[in-house]
């Protein structure tokens, strides 16, 4: 019998992706629910919706607030965090490199170490350099998954899906979805694999 599926749409520049992705693994381990890493761009979907910029910077007062809770959460977690001295950061390439990694044994682990370089070391993530020491963190040959990563191909791929990310409704993320029900905001992972557990 296959186990439940829930689908994780995560941006690298993401502050509340960066909750999701360092702690969704263990707890969907623990309901049993197999996770589908979905890398997309938010920037498309917040241009759909008239943004030119993270709605964090276009509104300040929301803005300080998310930084404040992030720090929060980060706490209560046990996850380092530092508010990345540039917002947001550029996750492109690191979005292209995780789609070459899709249903690997370490796409989750290279997840949070981008993941981790962004919110919690203030690199740049979108240096190649920063990204090729994450992959050799690793195990992997970095030069080989790079010059991948950026063929047309793959390139396409990710507009692709961040094309159905828009598609399915999603304006944010983290956001999950089970079968046709979306969740969105690290708060809704739990309650996303509840109902994996429960409805699917």
């Amino acid at each position: 019998m296959s186990r439940p599926t829930m689908e994780l749409w995560y941006e690298f520049a993401s502050s509340y992706s960066y909750l999701t992705v360092m702690r969704v693994e263990p707890l969907a381990r623990e309901a049993g629910v197999e996770v589908v890493w979905r890398p997309f761009l938010l920037g498309p979907v917040f241009l759909a919706l008239g943004w030119n910029d993270s709605p964090f910077n276009i509104y300040p007062p929301k803005g300080r607030y998310m930084w404040r809770d992030l720090t929060r959460l980060a706490a209560k977690y046990g996850l380092p965090f530092r508010v990345p001295s540039q917002f947001p950061r550029n996750g492109l390439l690191a979005a292209r490199v995780a789609l070459r990694l899709a249903h690997t044994d370490t796409e989750g682990a290279f997840s949070r170490g981008v993941m981790h370089a962004n919110f919690a070391e203030d690199r740049d993530i979108s240096d190649p350099g920063v990204i090729a020491d994450i992959l050799h963190g690793l195990g992997l040959s970095p030069d080989p998954l790079l010059a991948e990563a950026v063929t047309p191909e793959n390139k396409l791929a990710l507009r692709r899906q961040t094309e159905r990310a828009a598609e399915l409704g999603l304006f944010g993320a983290p956001s999950f979805r089970v079968g046709e029900e979306l969740f969105w905001g690290n708060d809704r992972l739990e309650d996303a694999l509840e109902w994996a557990v429960r409805h699917v």
